[in-house]
C-alpha cells in the first residue's frame, strides 16, 4: 500500500474507533418502512400506503415482481397487488434495501460516478444472492438479497470523506487502496448503527473472506458466491478464482461449471434493475 493509502486508512480507522465519521443515515422512507413492518399485524393496505409515499420505490417493487424469477401468469401493474403477491415481511425487506439508492450520490462527478458503480453491482449481487437463494437453500431470498444490497455500503462512508479530500479524490490507485482495506470494516459499523437484523450484519465484513467456514450455510456463504459470479468476465482478481473448493460453495451444494446453474445467475444478475 502506498504511503498517502496508508497515511488516510490510518486516520480513517482513529474516526471509526472514535465515532468522529460522518455516516450516512438511512432515507426517512426505510425507517417509515421498517417501523411499520414491527407491527405483526400490519395491513397490506397500510404498508402499501407507507411504500406509496415513494413513487420510483413503489415502480422498483412492481418491476420486481414483474421480472422473469417472480413473474406470474398475470402482470402485476399496482403496488397493493404487488405487495400482496410478495407478502409484508418480504416486501418492506426489499424496499428498505431498494430506498438505499437514495444515499449512493455525490456531489463531485467522479465520487457520483463511483457510486453509481458500486450500486450497480449491489444490484446485481443482491439479484444472484436471491436467486441462489431460492433455489439451493432454506434460508430467506429476502434476506439474501437484501445482504447483496448492503455488501458494499462500507465504500459510502470514504467516497464522501474522499470529496472532501482533493489529495485523495486525485488519485484513484491510493483511493481504490483504501475502500479495498477498510470498507468491510466500515460496512459492518454501519448496518449495526442502522439496526440490521443480527444475521446480515457480518456480510460486509466478512464476504471476501474466501476460506471463512460457518457451521451451517448463511448469507454471507450466498453473497460471497454471487459476488464471485458477478466477477466472473471482468478484469477484477476474483474473477479467476478457483471457485469448487471454497467452503461457501460446498455448503450450498451447487456444480459451479454446470450450465444450468450459469443460465439462473444470468439471469438472476438483472432482477432489480
Amino acid at each position: 500500500m502506498n504511503k498517502l493509502a496508508e497515511k488516510i486508512q490510518q486516520v480513517l480507522v482513529k474516526a471509526i474507533d472514535n465515532d468522529d465519521l460522518v455516516l450516512p443515515t438511512l432515507p426517512e422512507v426505510a425507517l417509515q418502512i421498517r417501523q411499520a413492518a414491527e407491527d405483526p399485524d400490519i395491513s397490506i393496505s397500510h404498508l402499501s400506503k407507507v411504500i406509496g409515499r415513494d413513487t420510483a420505490l413503489s415502480a422498483r417493487l412492481i418491476k420486481v415482481v414483474n421480472s422473469p424469477l417472480l413473474r406470474a401468469s398475470q402482470e402485476v401493474t399496482d403496488l397493493h397487488t404487488a405487495i400482496t403477491r410478495l407478502g409484508t415481511n418480504y416486501s418492506s425487506n426489499l424496499a428498505i434495501g431498494l430506498v438505499m439508492e437514495q444515499i449512493f450520490h455525490a456531489r463531485s462527478e467522479v465520487v457520483e460516478q463511483k457510486m453509481r458503480d458500486v450500486w450497480r453491482r449491489s444490484l446485481e449481487v443482491a439479484g444472484v444472492s436471491y436467486a441462489l437463494c431460492r433455489n439451493h437453500s432454506q434460508l430467506k431470498p429476502d434476506q439474501a438479497a437484501l445482504g447483496g444490497l448492503v455488501h458494499q455500503i462500507g465504500v459510502l462512508p470514504i467516497l464522501t470523506y474522499a470529496e472532501d479530500h482533493y489529495e485523495l479524490l486525485s488519485d484513484p490507485v491510493s483511493l481504490n487502496h483504501v475502500i479495498d482495506s477498510i470498507h468491510p470494516l466500515l460496512g459492518d459499523k454501519l448496518l449495526r448503527v442502522w439496526d440490521f437484523p443480527d444475521r446480515l450484519l457480518c456480510v460486509p465484513g466478512q464476504y471476501l473472506n474466501l476460506e471463512r467456514d460457518s457451521q451451517k450455510l448463511d448469507y454471507v456463504d450466498l453473497v460471497q458466491v454471487a459476488v464471485l459470479y458477478c466477477h466472473k468476465g471482468t478484469d477484477h482478481p476474483l474473477a479467476d478464482m478457483a471457485v469448487s473448493t471454497l467452503p461457501s460453495i460446498y455448503k450450498l451444494r451447487i456444480d459451479p461449471y454446470s450450465e444450468t446453474l450459469r443460465a439462473e445467475v444470468d439471469e438472476a444478475r438483472s432482477m432489480f434493475y
